[in-house]
């Protein structure tokens, strides 16, 4: 059975470590923020200019004026602070974010990311996600395996503009968990009730697969 959105950031959830420092991409790593451990402390940021972000509020509790970097109405906790996009971008680009989570259109066996432009759409620029994937030490992509055509977006070399260059560490999608490794993407563990076979057919690159892989585990 392939994962929802919900469920590809459970399982993101789970690299996040006790005192880290998060960035959030748009899109399905904004949900990650919803299931971190309760017993760990995390601090989210988000690089509009917010240190602190918690959960998403419920319907009827939102603050118009509590936005991420998408635009998306968010909730804060106690002890977060505000700051302008130049001290955002301060702290991004001097590293003091221990992980980034991104989505993405295509990622390579390389690790390299596509996330920015599709060729002939207009798009304002590629804001945020140049500082984010030339800076950070530990990327993992959230994205779908295939796109509406079930066509594979995990690709041997991206078709797409790209945003970084060799810098994504770990992909999860709705069918597995892939990790990048010097010989190409590396099979971790799959979704359940996901055969490695059909893991296979959904990826245009190649794969390492060495013994029996597990299962995720979601909840």
């Amino acid at each position: 059975m392939a994962l929802d959105k919900n469920d590809i950031a459970k399982r993101i959830a789970k690299e996040v470590k006790d005192g880290y420092y998060v960035n959030l991409g748009i899109g399905i790593p904004t949900l990650v923020a919803n299931y971190v451990r309760n017993d760990i402390s995390v601090e989210f940021q988000s690089e509009n200019g917010v240190l602190g972000m918690g959960p998403f509020p419920f319907e009827g509790e939102e603050d118009a004026d509590i936005i991420n970097a998408g635009k998306q109405t968010i909730t804060t906790l106690p002890g977060a602070s505000f700051f302008d996009s130049a001290f955002s971008f301060g702290m991004i680009r001097s590293q003091k974010v221990d992980l980034t989570i991104l989505g993405a259109m295509e990622v390579s066996e390389n690790g390299d990311i596509a996330n920015w432009k599709i060729p002939g759409k207009m798009v304002k620029g590629m804001g945020g996600a140049m500082d984010l994937v030339a800076s950070a030490e530990n990327i993992i992509v959230a994205m779908m395996h295939v796109n509406k055509a079930g066509e594979s977006k995990i690709l041997k070399k991206c078709s797409l503009p790209l945003t970084g260059v060799g810098c994504v560490k770990k992909v999860v999608t709705e069918l597995a968990v892939l990790e990048i490794t010097p010989k190409g993407f590396k099979l971790i563990e799959r979704a359940p009730g996901v055969s490695v076979e059909h893991i296979i057919a959904s990826t245009e690159a190649d794969l390492i697969i060495e013994g029996e892989i597990p299962e995720m585990v979601i909840d």
